[in-house]
């Protein structure tokens, strides 16, 4: 079996972190999928390697401390294909875009071994790139399990590198809407700020200076006496990117479970829609511009919102 390599060096910020919980993080991060239990076994088996002469799962990493981990080539995972409802917006041989509903999930992962929309669409007879992972072909870009909208997959291998390109670049069009507590005072702003890992909890983002750069520009569309609804647009795309970096400014998202306070509005995940996707053609060059009507939930609740604003006006 072929083996890959993985060189991972602790940052300041996750020093003091237990060496079995900073490696899953930092793994996951390079795509490697690893449960702490397989990381564990790795650390045992004497995979992962460092100036030390022995290596625990127990250790404690300090900053800039290098490890380098031997991964085996992951087993390839045959994707079974689903039958379910998909919102097709858009496909040729080159790529399909779909308005992906609120509690579908992207593709096969922990935890989510069926019912995604990667299976969805193998199940409809659409082919996928192999490029991505045997867990995400044709994947180029997520939206997280709870926010609804659009995104595009690749048909092709070739279509991958070229939306893959895009990406890289940010020059594909991505805005959201969103519906967030609080009253933002300005119209319009720019929230500059970089994300990684919360060092105080595992399962969340938060922002850091050791993190990636993110960036995200929003602009008021309307405000509600105690919410505002915002267009959003995003320059990078990290995990949770929007949801992190309006909590960060002290207006989180409504229903969001992990970001936002717990008494909010009744939406099932919280009021993020991606809107808008545009990219140019893999094959023709030609932009391409995909828009999708907010889902139900959030209407029915912005509804409301300005039924009460009527009533105090």
């Amino acid at each position: 079996m072929t083996e890959q390599f993985k060189d991972v060096v602790v940052p300041l910020d996750d020093e003091g972190t237990r060496l079995d919980v900073w490696l899953t993080e930092a793994l996951q991060d390079e795509d490697a999928d690893l449960s702490r239990s397989q990381v564990q076994a790795l650390i045992q088996a004497g995979a992962v390697t460092t100036s030390r002469t022995r290596v625990k799962a127990s250790d404690r990493v300090f900053a800039g401390e290098a490890y380098h981990v031997v991964l085996p080539e992951p087993e390839p995972m045959e994707i079974v294909g689903e039958l379910m409802p998909i919102d097709v917006v858009f496909e040729d041989e080159a790529v399909v875009v779909v308005n992906k509903p609120r509690g579908l999930v992207v593709h096969p992962g922990a935890g989510h071994l069926k019912g995604t929309l990667v299976q969805g669409l193998v199940g409809r007879g659409t082919t996928l790139s192999h490029l991505g992972g045997s867990f995400r072909p044709g994947v180029v870009h997520r939206i997280d399990k709870d926010t609804s909208g659009l995104l595009v997959l690749a048909k092709t291998d070739a279509a991958y590198h070229a939306l893959a390109e895009q990406f890289k670049a940010h020059s594909v069009d991505r805005e959201y809407r969103a519906i967030v507590h609080g009253n933002l005072e300005h119209d319009a702003g720019t929230i500059d700020a970089p994300i990684g890992r919360d060092p105080q909890n595992r399962q969340r983002m938060a922002v850091r200076e050791a993190g990636k750069p993110a960036v995200t520009h929003f602009r008021v569309v309307e405000r509600f006496t105690d919410y505002t609804y915002l267009e959003l647009r995003l320059e990078t795309g990290r995990t949770h990117q929007i949801r992190v970096h309006m909590a960060y400014i002290g207006f989180p998202l409504a229903g969001d479970p992990v970001y936002g306070p717990r008494h909010t509005l009744a939406i099932s995940g919280q009021a993020l829609h991606a809107a808008t996707l545009g990219f140019d053609h893999p094959l023709t060059g030609q932009r391409l511009l995909f828009t999708a009507d907010l889902p139900d939930d959030m209407q029915r609740v912005l509804g409301e919102l300005e039924f009460l604003k009527s009533a105090d006006s």
